[in-house]
């Protein structure tokens, strides 16, 4: 009887447990854009079999669970407005019930790709100004946590949550997709919902389904190589615990705040000692990854007045955290902000000796702080106190950060993870900042940034959705040379090239990047331009500009050789110069000179004394070129070749 009894109660306990709980993906939520004017999808999972009941704005709409229990329904084409409530419930189960609110049905964009995307408003210019001045509740947010998987999931990570657009949120939203959805909204009087899916440095394979990628024999090897080498699924899981140790290490401190090392009476007297401003690159000690403390005494004698002060750091690396005088004053992680300045509390400055400490995670390379010298102060608005010259430093003290595979670079785990969960969420179309990390790879870019383009158009089934794009800034030194091999230049044409995908449209930005960050802050600019190429590509505005001056054909008259532009807007212009710049040319022996280049028309002739027999041209051909062909509008021309060399 015992026996019988026990098992029993096992199968209570398996018909229990296999009972399954009415499930929707997380891209659903409070606060949510639906896309309006599309049949709009929903999905999920319940018990095998189970009716699904779908209420929203007025319409009722059942599906039946398949035998693994998943549903979808297509609710009817809806134009815009709200706020709605959604219910999705079990019939005939009340426990089932899962229930949304302050729903909007707008238009909603897909934004995607690497650090330039994801950059925050709270990292871009005007930050300050941009979060107090953000109050947007018609539009909203979702992004997309970091995930990497082996293979395609059902839904993205717990932290996800559809947020609206006010300053206590949008510290943290892509500036990129904030100004294009800031524009797009005030244009359209229609409510933007943007999910954002982003990771710095990380290239186009990633975001690339593996079956699509395994269409391209060179790609498909790529990718039976790491399915081999990462094929063992307690490996991958390891390497997430273990990866969440490395980040826990990286911004908190157990072993330093526990010995003291930050409180002014800390002896530091056997540290080596550093000359600031130094980087852990600029050592000669080989590369070192993990995390270093810095102390630095001032005598502030003459700056204790009874006010606060500004600390400047220029420009350190991104994490870590800064004590003055035992305190903490700020823990900043990933900002790249262009300086780092902050307040130093009245009360916290002594007359005599006071001491700065540093806690900074060495990643990559950096660690330390940056050149120039004469930006690194204490100051009370009048008088300064430098803090270059020596400090102490030390490292070993917090726990070693242990090795980390980077799957976030492998073909198709981004997909996987932060793509196919949201798919076939019912979107507009797509904006996407990506290519750096792709550059040493120009000619196979050809092949992947369109592969990934086609491979999620199929996915969301919508047809040839709209897929607006921004190619590479200006980077670097600039170069007075004529042609130099330019990495940056080969992919800015593969992204050009691009353009021959139906439906896509480029925002050019050849005159808004900076020299020594690969990182410019000028993301308004950057949204702008691209809702500029929405407003005419997708809203039907034709008479809005969205391009600079783009080359469109070529004959050669003579000495000179006549191109030929369309998106010229009211027409070509030198900016803020009497002539144009950026143009080489080249006769046969494919030697490059600078050119002369004159506006006539729609047409630019250029020509050089000394290539007789010219047979190509290029413009703006560096990685930070010195060019200035724009339209009346304000519209860089996308730099060209109009020859096809190997470089």
């Amino acid at each position: 009887m015992r026996n019988k009894i026990l098992l029993f109660c096992c199968f209570l306990l398996v018909v229990c447990s296999a009972k399954a709980q009415l499930w929707v993906p997380r891209v659903f939520g409070d606060n949510m854009v639906l896309q309006r004017n599309i049949n709009i999808p929903i999905w999920g999972k319940a018990d095998p079999n189970a009716k699904v009941l779908v209420e929203f704005a007025g319409n009722n709409t059942q599906a039946v669970a398949n035998e693994n229990g998943e549903w979808n329904v297509s609710l009817p084409s809806m134009p815009a407005g709200g706020p709605y409530i959604m219910q999705v419930s079990v019939v005939g189960d009340s426990k089932q019930t899962i229930k949304f609110s302050n729903i909007m049905l707008g238009d909603v964009w897909v934004a995607s790709g690497q650090s330039n995307m994801e950059m925050k408003i709270s990292e871009s210019k005007d930050a300050v100004a941009e979060i107090k001045n953000a109050i947007h509740p018609t539009i909203r947010f979702l992004i997309v946590p970091h995930d990497v998987s082996l293979h395609p999931k059902s839904d993205i990570l717990p932290e996800a949550k559809w947020k609206q657009c006010d300053s206590s949120t949008a510290a943290d939203f892509s500036a990129v997709a904030y100004s294009f959805s800031r524009q797009l909204q005030q244009k359209e009087n229609v409510t933007i919902g943007i999910i954002q899916s982003t990771w710095g440095g990380t290239p186009v394979e990633a975001w690339t389904s593996e079956e699509m990628l395994m269409t391209v024999p060179e790609l498909a090897k790529i990718v039976t190589k790491n399915n081999k080498e990462n094929i063992d699924e307690s490996i991958f899981k390891k390497n997430e615990e273990v990866v969440k140790v490395y980040w826990d290490i990286i911004y908190n401190s157990y072993n330093g705040l526990k010995k003291k090392v930050n409180e002014p009476g800390f002896n530091d007297s056997k540290w080596p000692v550093l000359n600031m401003p130094a980087t852990v690159r600029s050592w000669g000690k080989g590369p070192y990854e993990g995390i270093l403390w810095f102390r630095k005494t001032v005598d502030l004698t003459k700056l204790a007045k009874g006010k606060s002060l500004n600390l400047h750091l220029h420009k350190p690396e991104m994490n870590y955290s800064l004590y003055f005088n035992g305190q903490e004053i700020c823990k900043n992680v990933w900002n790249a902000a262009k300086t780092h300045t902050y307040t130093i509390p009245a009360k916290l400055v002594k007359k005599g000796k006071n001491v700065v400490v540093l806690r900074m995670a060495a990643l990559w390379g950096g660690g330390g702080l940056n050149d120039p010298a004469d930006s690194l102060y204490l100051s009370d608005g009048a008088d300064k106190v430098s803090l270059a010259g020596e400090w102490t430093y030390m490292k070993g003290i917090e726990t070693g950060i242990p090795k980390t595979i980077s799957y976030q670079y492998t073909p198709s785990y981004l997909y996987n993870a932060m793509i196919k969960p949201i798919v076939p969420y019912g979107i507009k179309g797509f904006i996407w900042y990506q290519g750096e990390a792709n550059v040493a790879n120009a000619a196979q870019y050809e092949t992947t940034f369109p592969l990934m383009i086609n491979d999620w158009r199929i996915r969301w089934k919508q047809g040839h959705l709209p897929f607006l794009y921004v190619q590479l800034a200006n980077y670097m030194k600039r170069t007075t040379n004529p042609l130099v091999k330019s990495e940056w230049a080969e992919l800015r044409d593969a992204q050009a090239k691009t353009l021959g995908t139906p439906n896509t449209a480029m925002a050019t930005i050849i005159d808004i990047g900076e020299a020594d960050d690969i990182h410019p802050k000028n993301k308004q600019e950057v949204g702008l331009r691209l809702a500029l190429a929405a407003e005419n590509k997708v809203y039907g505005k034709k008479e809005v500009v969205y391009s600079g001056p783009v080359a469109d054909s070529v004959t050669i008259e003579g000495n000179a050789i006549c191109i030929k532009f369309r998106e010229i807007g009211s027409g070509l212009i030198a900016k803020n110069a009497a002539d144009l710049k950026g143009f080489i040319i080249a006769g046969n022996d494919r030697k490059f000179y600078w050119a002369k280049a004159v506006i006539k028309g729609d047409i630019i002739e250029v020509s050089c004394e000394q290539v007789i027999a010219p047979v190509a041209v290029r413009y703006g051909w560096a990685d930070n070129p010195d060019c200035n062909l724009y339209n009346k509008e304000g519209l860089p021309a996308s730099p060209f070749r109009t020859d096809n060399w190997k470089e």
